[in-house]
């Protein structure tokens, strides 16, 4: 099976997590990341989402799964230690429609969570198909060497330039060829350059020195 890849706005959209242990934790802390309205169904859950119920950030109801639990809801996620249960979740929310996650069991799935690697709203997705999440982390991790946290301030200078280009009466043609070059990596290694001349021209008189 091959499988879609795209980026969702989950923005005050109704989710569901059945299940708030340690595995259903990081998932509830991923939708609350995109601003989603989050519904929690658990008997018991860590000190984190205790916390997030507390403040107001998710709606927890300390009891067992109900079918009823699935009315209105867009995305559900099961993270139970019971296979019984998070199959019946699932089973549910595909008759009606709602794209399901049962953690850790791809049999059970609409789609995958995958390694992320986030520098601002720079996001670069791995997903192995649910074969190996182990390889998928690994990748993850070498992505995160390679791009770091300035190629999220380097986006955000990227974003601005266009939204100036955009307003302008610049030619469509030309706006398009000067994107492209100020996405380019020499331009990303000129900026770079540039940052630490910068640096080192403003860093105080006698720093560094050894007392």
């Amino acid at each position: 099976m091959t499988l879609f890849p795209m980026f969702l706005k989950l923005e005050g959209r109704s989710c569901l997590v059945v299940g708030a242990g340690i595995i259903g934790e990081p998932k509830i802390e991923s939708l609350l990341t995109a601003s989603a309205s989050v519904r929690v169904i658990a008997p018991h859950v860590t000190q984190a989402v205790a916390k997030w119920a507390e403040v107001g950030a998710i709606k927890w109801e300390a009891r067992e799964f109900q079918i009823s639990d699935l009315d209105g809801v867009f995305l559900a996620i099961a993270a139970t230690s019971s296979r019984e249960v998070n199959g019946i979740v699932f089973r549910e929310a595909r008759r009606r429609n709602i794209l399901c996650n049962v953690v850790d069991d791809p049999e059970y799935c609409d789609f995958y969570y995958p390694a992320v690697v986030r520098r601002g709203d720079l996001q670069l997705a791995i997903s192995t198909n649910g074969h190996s999440p182990a390889l998928a982390q690994r990748i993850r991790r070498e992505l995160e060497t390679q791009f770091g946290v300035e190629y999220g301030e380097w986006l955000e200078e990227l974003g601005n330039i266009r939204q100036e280009l955009f307003a302008s009466d610049m030619d469509a043609e030309a706006r398009r060829r000067l994107l492209h070059q100020l996405a380019s990596r020499e331009a990303f290694e000129a900026r770079s350059a540039a940052i630490e001349r910068e640096a080192v021209v403003n860093e105080p008189i006698g720093a560094g020195a050894k007392s």
